[in-house]
């Protein structure tokens, strides 16, 4: 998806150091604030942007706040959940408390925290509310999973009181990161602090139920704690589904118990560079407790050369003009071991990820080695395709889509629009993630569409492109529903994802670049449509946030 940068396969020579070091991070965080107030006169030293009092972000649905304001006391407040009668043992929720307490309050030395609040009436408790006996009976997050919710502090008919409200524990877990949200600090006269909270109402629900960003773990090998503190930073900002890009071209980091020799030979290192199976139920685990999907991408038949070193013969062998090999392509869709061996590999992986939706990739496949090869070249001309690459290219990509259809996990799937650009036939659930043209890309939605199926954009939201200046507004001003097409087609948009490819992305510098400059694409994913300018200042109080947590 960004091959056009230019990285060769010379990406495993730096693989494991650091490449653009936490440097650039730091620049990037100090370009986001310049942006934040570039409409605005510096006169004076201080704070540039004014801390905006538990503003929240993504902007509610509905939200009607109050002049009243309560302190909140660290030793004293606590989270109680009042319908544990109703729906049982929630081990979602049990975690999410002692998180929460710790967002709310962060970790401070005593003297830096005021004994009181003067004045202020205290608030000792916020009442997490699920009047839905099966409320906790959803074990992972899903597709449709119920994310609506209701906060209400010092309502007027519930005065002096707290209440976190939804139906489902992915809806009480969005209210419980707007309510910790809405707590803030003031700096008295002697330099103590105290936390704080306006009256609010709060109705909230998300846009779009598709709602990701795609980290890249094969360009350079990401370590887990990078991954779990992005999960952090995602729920902080309501995305619900983290796109694993697991493999690539320069390694395949996986550890697969059918064919372990994928990652002994085709990983940056068999033992460092890899990611277990039990790696990857530690970050299921780690999602799931905060409503986060995972969504696994192993891409195929395309960017597929890390495959070689550890299962010889699956690719296509390229030749030279003068007949001599140079070299290997895409994946082989002339040789049925290759289907065996798909069926094997997938089979195992949808077993490994419990995620209905399983992303197929199959982008960027390059036709000249199949043109270069006379198996290949023989065997189209037996099915009359001669030529037609794309054609030979729908011939695997509906092999893998039965594939994947006959398991009994009953799998959806995504792929890049490429299979839908090159006339695959598609079943009428796979879900189309669009990605060319970060200008243009409306006609491919229309189009998507209009054929009756769903999309995912993420054309304009390809974070790794870094240019000098700030980029948050060219990403906050994105609408994705701006394209020409019937109301009932628009509606089959289920979201978009910000994608944050590898080539110059390792461990250290992945989650300044990332942060928060994603939080512009949550916002367009999570609040209602409107004309976003005055929404970029009042970001201000975001960016601390995933700074402190």
């Amino acid at each position: 998806m960004v091959r056009q940068l230019g990285v060769t396969g010379s990406t495993r020579a730096f693989s494991m150091g650091g490449s653009m070091g936490g440097s650039m991070g730091g620049l990037m965080l100090l370009l986001v604030l310049v942006a934040q107030i570039s409409q605005a006169v510096v006169d004076k030293p201080g704070q540039w942007v004014p801390q905006t009092h538990g503003e929240v972000w993504p902007r509610p649905k509905v939200l009607r706040p109050q002049a009243d304001v309560h302190v909140l006391r660290p030793e004293a407040f606590r989270f109680q959940i009042t319908s544990s009668h109703i729906h049982g043992p929630c081990d979602i929720l049990d975690t999410a408390i002692e998180r929460f307490l710790g967002r709310i309050f962060p970790s401070a030395s005593p003297n830096q925290l005021s004994s009181g609040g003067g004045h202020l009436p205290a608030l000792h408790t916020a009442e997490i509310v699920m009047n839905n006996r099966r409320g906790c009976k959803e074990k992972l997050p899903h597709m449709d999973m119920d994310e609506h919710y209701e906060v209400k502090v010092n309502a007027p008919d519930e005065p002096n009181k707290a209440r976190i409200i939804a139906f489902s524990v992915w809806g009480i877990l969005r209210g419980m990161e707007t309510f910790s949200q809405l707590v803030y600090t003031t700096t008295g006269s002697r330099g103590a602090s105290k936390y704080l909270i306006n009256g609010t109402q709060i109705l909230d629900a998300p846009r779009f139920t598709h709602r990701g960003i795609l980290i890249d773990t094969s360009r350079h090998f990401i370590a887990k704690s990078v991954i779990r503190d992005n999960l952090d930073l995602m729920e902080m900002n309501k995305f619900n589904v983290f796109h694993w890009h697991m493999t690539d071209d320069p390694s395949f980091p996986y550890v697969s118990k059918k064919f372990p020799k994928l990652s002994q030979n085709g990983a940056f290192d068999g033992k460092l560079g890899v990611y277990t199976q039990d790696d990857v139920a530690e970050i299921i685990e780690y999602a799931r407790v905060r409503g986060i999907r995972v969504v696994s991408e192993f891409d195929t038949p395309g960017h597929t050369q890390s495959f070689e070193a550890g299962q010889p013969g699956l690719l296509t062998e390229c030749y030279s003009p003068a007949g001599e090999k140079s070299g290997h392509g895409p994946m082989n869709p002339t040789r049925e071991a290759l289907y065996h061996f798909i069926k094997e590999l997938f089979g195992e992986i949808v077993q490994v990820f419990p995620d209905k939706y399983l992303h197929l990739g199959g982008d960027e496949v390059d036709f000249n080695c199949w043109r270069s090869n006379p198996e290949v070249v023989a065997f189209m001309e037996k099915r009359n395709i001669s030529g037609q690459f794309g054609r030979l290219e729908s011939l695997y990509v509906e092999r893998l889509l039965d594939i994947v259809a006959s398991f009994p996990t009953n799998n959806g799937y995504i792929v890049w629009q490429e299979v839908f650009d090159n006339n695959v036939t598609l079943k009428n659930d796979t879900i189309v993630h669009v990605w060319k043209d970060r200008t243009g890309w409306g006609e491919e939605m229309a189009r998507v569409t209009g054929s009756g199926l769903r999309g995912i954009l993420s054309s304009p939201w390809y974070l790794n492109y870094i240019s000098y200046g700030a980029d948050w507004r060219k990403y906050y001003e994105v609408e994705p529903l701006d394209f020409t097409a019937a109301a009932q087609e628009k509606a089959l948009v289920i979201g978009g994802e910000a994608c944050m490819w590898g080539e110059y992305v390792n461990s250290n510098n992945l989650t300044p670049r990332l942060w928060p400059r994603a939080s512009a694409v949550a916002e367009r994913l999570w609040s209602p449509a409107e004309d976003a300018a005055a929404r970029l200042l009042r970001g201000a109080d975001q960016r601390p946030r995933l700074l402190w947590n």
